[in-house]
């Protein structure tokens, strides 16, 4: 039985690929998320939507994984669990009534309107310290739509920036399909490996802060504003002390649409206002990041309202030599 939800999960993998095809950049490396490694990132979102997360150990011996779930609806609280993978298990969390692996409840709850992130981490034990040396995590998510689309993608893992850059990010996008929605999320963090957890509720030392570019199909630049990424909603008790200590931008958000053309699926910040490109490339290019800051990760979802979604990984600049 394991064996086949393993098949069943490649297959998943290499389909997700066709999804969204970006445009090739040059100097830009896009992340490869179906290769292993010891910790995993979702985006789920359960705001009139359903939320899947996929799991699997590829490896030949057990692994204790550690699942942290973070609702930005609630101040990006914390709620997490430990459960157990057999060699070349494989598990799908559904994000309304988690279970562990063995079928019973994880002890996590979360409410309607609930949406964030879920880290899962290998660890050595219930309490001990990160083994990020194995690689021996794959995962997917899916995240169906009540109005009929889903996004479906990968699990982006620790090391898929590998040999890049975080200075310089980029996504591409195009209304010709039909696309007329987005979801722009932007995952900061670091990790505490000595505990085995990922660190993200206390947003003002997990931030990224960035000024935003975009490019049409003809390369005119437009300068659009400076934006805050973090687990952070504009409820957050947080976010005037979070935009006091980045001291560059105006907004963060956890999510963001791209402009006035394709704006957020869920009625939320845009990272460049009063801009009607229609196609193109947004650039993300880094002005300050939190202290500890171990990473930054994103997805672009973009969508068109019905039946169609595509959703892929933010691509980081190469050491290759490029336009700047």
């Amino acid at each position: 039985m394991h064996f086949n939800n393993l098949v069943k999960t490649l297959a998943l993998f290499f389909i997700s690929l066709f999804l969204f095809t970006p445009v090739s950049i040059a100097g830009f490396n896009r992340p490869n998320t179906d290769i292993p490694d010891g910790t995993l990132f979702y985006f789920f979102d359960l705001r009139e939507r359903e939320s899947f997360i996929q799991l699997t150990n590829i490896n030949t011996d057990n692994a204790i994984v550690h699942i942290q779930v973070f609702n930005v609806a609630d101040n990006c609280n914390e709620n997490n669990f430990f459960d157990i993978y057999t060699p070349n298990d494989s598990h799908t969390y559904n994000m309304r009534e988690i279970l562990t692996n063995d079928g019973n409840p994880s002890g996590v709850v979360l409410p309607d309107g609930a949406y964030g992130i879920v880290a899962a981490l290998e660890v050595i034990s219930v309490g001990g310290f990160t083994e990020l040396q194995r690689s021996v995590l794959i995962g997917n998510l899916r995240i169906i739509d009540n109005n009929g689309y889903e996004y479906r993608t990968n699990a982006q893992g620790v090391r898929n920036t590998n040999d890049t850059s975080l200075d310089h990010i980029t996504f591409n996008f195009d209304t010709s399909s039909g696309i007329q929605f987005s979801d722009i999320v932007g995952i900061p963090f670091s990790v505490n490996n000595e505990e085995g957890e990922v660190l993200l509720t206390d947003i003002t030392n997990n931030f990224y802060a960035a000024d935003i570019d975009i490019y049409n199909e003809n390369e005119v630049v437009f300068s659009c504003r400076n934006v805050i990424f973090a687990c952070t909603d504009q409820d957050n008790p947080l976010l005037e002390e979070l935009l006091e200590e980045a001291g560059v931008a105006s907004v963060a958000s956890f999510e963001y649409g791209i402009n006035e053309t394709i704006p957020h699926s869920k009625g939320g910040e845009l990272l460049c206002p009063n801009n009607i490109v229609g196609q193109g490339f947004v650039f993300i290019d880094v002005l300050e990041n939190s202290d500890g800051l171990f990473t930054f990760i994103g997805f672009a979802g973009l969508n068109n309202g019905n039946e169609r979604g595509t959703i892929d990984s933010f691509w980081y600049r190469s050491e290759a030599p490029s336009p700047w």
